[in-house]
């Protein structure tokens, strides 16, 4: 899987939890895993821009997906095998983000992660114009999001468990059958 991130918004942001999410998200919505996925980060002005141009809305906002090739989970349901794709282009306003976590009592870089997931959800063709497709795609997004949580707590207490054992073993003078 290849996700590519630009960062032109002039704040700083941790490219690699928008990855992660990103990824995490991609695979568990069981797209093919050598899908392609762009994420640009840009300040305000420059989505206030793209806002009007592509939705005749002014002013910025929080997240823009820009979808390539119509991908749903599972991979093209015209295709024969699922196969590779360009998912498209997820647009993320920083400055937006920071404004709306501190409104919502929350960290900005949880905002980013919940606005990710929401865009990747986009470029698989959810949506939220009507109220029951809005109530689907914010049910999957905070379980999504719920889940990445999860996975990065479990991975964090097996890196302190293995490490905790790493110093024990280290301790003992332990060797193992490849005397190591």
């Amino acid at each position: 899987m290849s996700i590519e991130i630009s960062n032109e918004s002039g704040m700083d942001v941790s490219g690699e939890d928008l990855i992660s999410v990103a990824r995490f998200v991609i695979a568990r919505m069981d797209v093919h895993p050598a899908a392609e996925l762009s994420m640009v980060l840009v300040d305000s002005a420059t989505m206030a821009d793209l806002h009007m141009r592509w939705m005749d809305l002014p002013g910025p906002t929080d997240v823009m997906s820009f979808p390539m090739d119509e991908l749903e989970p599972g991979g093209r349901p015209d295709a024969q095998e699922p196969g590779p794709g360009m998912l498209g282009d997820i647009v993320l306003c920083p400055s937006f983000a920071a404004e709306q976590a501190h409104k919502a009592g929350h960290s900005v870089d949880h905002e980013l992660a919940l606005l990710t997931v929401h865009g990747v959800l986009h470029l698989l063709g959810y949506d939220h114009a009507e109220p029951e497709a809005e109530k689907e795609m914010f049910a999957l997004q905070n379980e999504l999001l719920a889940e990445w949580y999860e996975d990065l707590r479990r991975a964090e207490r097996e890196a302190e468990l293995a490490a905790r054992d790493q110093r024990l073993l280290g301790k003992t003078g332990f060797v193992d059958e490849a005397g190591q």
